[in-house]
């Protein structure tokens, strides 16, 4: 493998650009179950007819389980943001802009967003009657049917030529917006600032007729679901957004 350069490194994988493809190569460690479920969510957002990379393949390259899908030309919102700091407030209408567009769409076979919030407070080696609470927040939630994508910031979103392209599906899920919502300002005031984060919120619910309570009660539950996914300093910050 001989890619053309490095576009970004996390803890078990680092993503190549190899021309007109994205190679996506995770550590050997890493569960063979969760990169083939990321690789199908990804298949099945295809067909919702959203901008997204498609799949190319899905191999081995130097024993490492690689994604291989395309590469999409152009600049992240995030990377705007840092290079138009007095277009923050455009940049983020049109990260909910996106966001909107993509809840209208539903892709039933995706795995449900409750049961997997369920799931992740489970391992979240929570308190009991912090974790009772939590639960019962989300029995309290209804129902729906919306494309969630449960990593929805600026840094998922490339701005090309041809569109905007929402990246990175491994956490995808079938499920209620609010909870989605949560996620993203969560996201936004961890990676931006506190004010993103608000201006999102309100964009947000002005735009989809949304209450603000109703996604802010939910923070502590998406902020518990988010413990397993990240390192020290992020499991710190989520622990806050518990109490």
């Amino acid at each position: 493998m001989k890619p053309d350069k490095i576009i970004a490194v996390r803890n078990n994988k680092t993503v190549y650009k190899d021309g007109d493809s994205c190679l996506k190569v995770f550590s050997r460690d890493f569960s063979k179950i969760d990169i083939l479920n990321e690789a199908l969510n990804q298949a099945r957002v295809e067909e919702t007819g959203l901008n997204i990379p498609k799949i190319k393949s899905v191999t081995l390259i130097d024993g490492k389980w690689t994604i291989i899908s395309d590469y999409i030309r152009g600049k992240t919102l995030s990377r705007l943001m840092l290079e138009h700091p007095e277009k923050t407030d455009e940049y983020i209408k049109q990260l909910v802009d996106i966001q909107s567009e993509m809840h209208t769409k539903s892709c039933p076979m995706l795995n449900r967003l409750r049961d997997k919030t369920l799931e992740k407070l489970r391992l979240a080696q929570l308190d009991s009657s912090v974790l009772q609470r939590l639960c019962a927040q989300l029995d309290e939630m209804p129902e729906a049917d919306n494309l969630c994508h449960g990593d929805f910031r600026p840094s998922n979103v490339v701005i090309s030529d041809n569109g905007a392209y929402i990246l990175d599906w491994s956490h995808a899920s079938c499920g209620n917006r609010v909870l989605d919502a949560a996620v993203s300002y969560l996201l936004l005031y961890l990676h931006n600032t506190s004010d993103d984060a608000e201006i999102y919120l309100q964009m947000f619910c002005e735009k989809n007729g949304i209450d603000s309570a109703y996604i802010k009660k939910l923070l502590p539950a998406a902020a518990a679901a988010q413990i397993s996914k990240g390192n020290e300093k992020e499991r710190e910050f989520f622990n806050s957004w518990i109490k």
